[in-house]
């Protein structure tokens, strides 16, 4: 890999470290205000309708300026979010900044990948990105758990600088003050980015055309066979990973009776089991062969649904890690010939648009869904039940959809052989 890729890797750890830090910090304050606990998942929401308003957009945007300028620009903007939060703005319009921030960073942090590298080595690429992702989510959520930690936060509050006064009085500010930090990290490596000399026409500022070329890249990416297999596989894994996330922080205090802090880990766990699986699927499964892994993810539905007879945090442990890495093994494949498709079709960051779009309005609807379960007082039982026979019966409809695919484009081809 070139070095600048590692430049790259390194800015998208951290920023997306500090997201997640963040989360955990920012459930703390909910808790702290006491609201309600249906307002938790609604934190995730505010993230990422971002992604979902502004799709039109911000593919142009990460196209018109070199990428590393773009990904530093968008960084700043997550920190504003965040320093909202120290002064304390509501949670949610806050993290719904450093969403807003997120959702224009996108584009420009996978469509640099394909700038910078010829397409056989995009899966590597991707398994190398997911699993640097989900290890910041794991290190991000165990760090934010760890800030929250009333121990931890008292010993930050005690830290005396001499000749300087920090208006840093509580323990959520004290969060926030390490989690800017590891906003400005990540802006340190942005600078360092390389400018890959790719340049794109002239980009439509006109904000109706822009959304007319946005339907028409996402109509295009729905309609090619192999794009909407992959895209309907990386739709569902987004919606029910962030739903995933709330869910095993509810589980862990029901079944496993663990405060936020420590459940925060077993969140981590789950992240450490994608993050295998994202590696081995690297190693393993050329890009050719990535429609082969889709029967994992029905494996994933049902495994999800053996949680309902787990209250030992010893064998909790395995079972998440199971669960995340036969989703870490099925996703990164098919984000790979996704984006592979999209940049033959069109061109990278609207292609990356327009996956950011469908992935993120899969997430606002099924937290949605989660936030009304818990707001009508369902059982954390029955909604795990529901969710795993959901992922696994989408998953299999997929199959039965690529397999219908298939047979079509086969007897296509022999239609045309019996022509020549």
């Amino acid at each position: 890999m070139k070095r600048g890729f590692y430049t790259i890797m390194a800015a998208q750890f951290f920023s997306s470290l500090a997201d997640n830090a963040l989360l955990i910090a920012a459930m703390a304050v909910l808790a702290s205000m006491k609201e309600p606990a249906w307002m938790s998942p609604l934190l995730k929401l505010f993230f990422v309708l971002s992604y979902v308003l502004l799709a039109a957009f911000v593919g142009a945007f990460a196209d018109s300026l070199p990428k590393g300028k773009v990904m530093l620009l968008t960084n700043m903007i997550k920190v504003v979010g965040c320093l909202l939060m120290f002064v304390h703005v509501h949670p949610l319009v806050a993290y719904g900044v450093v969403g807003f921030g997120a959702a224009a960073y996108s584009p420009a942090k996978y469509g640099i990948l394909t700038e910078l590298l010829p397409p056989e080595k995009l899966v590597a690429a991707n398994g190398w990105i997911e699993g640097l992702t989900v290890s910041s989510i794991i290190f991000g959520t165990v760090l934010g758990g760890a800030l929250v930690n009333p121990r931890v936060s008292n010993m930050l509050l005690s830290l005396d600088f001499p000749m300087i006064d920090f208006p840093i009085n509580t323990a959520s500010q004290a969060a926030m003050t390490v989690i800017t930090g590891c906003y400005g990290l990540a802006a340190l490596f942005n600078l360092k980015i390389p400018d890959t000399g790719a340049r794109y026409k002239h980009q439509q500022k006109n904000p109706v055309k822009l959304i007319v070329e946005f339907a028409d890249c996402f109509t295009v990416l729905w309609k090619d066979k192999l794009g909407q297999i992959s895209l309907a596989v990386t739709t569902l894994f987004w919606g029910t990973g962030a739903t995933l996330q709330f869910i095993v922080l509810k589980w862990a205090e029901k079944s496993l009776h663990m405060p936020l802090d420590k459940a925060a880990i077993l969140q981590g766990v789950v992240a450490v089991g994608v993050a295998l699986g994202a590696v081995a699927a690297a190693q393993f499964v050329p890009l050719k062969k990535s429609l082969s892994v889709m029967p994992l993810g029905v494996g994933m539905g049902l495994v999800v649904i053996t949680m309902i007879f787990v209250h030992d945090v010893w064998i909790a442990y395995p079972l998440l890690i199971l669960v995340g890495a036969l989703a870490g093994f099925f996703v990164v494949p098919m984000n790979a010939l996704l984006q592979h498709r999209g940049h033959v079709l069109m061109s990278a960051g609207h292609s990356i648009a327009v996956q950011n779009f469908n992935e993120n309005l899969s997430v606002l609807t099924m937290l949605a869904i989660y936030a009304l379960m818990i707001w009508l007082n369902f059982d954390i039982m029955i909604v795990i039940v529901l969710f795993g026979l959901f992922v696994a019966s989408t998953m299999y409809m997929v199959m039965r959809k690529h397999a219908a695919n298939q047979r079509e484009f086969d007897s296509l081809a022999l239609i045309g052989e019996h022509k020549h």
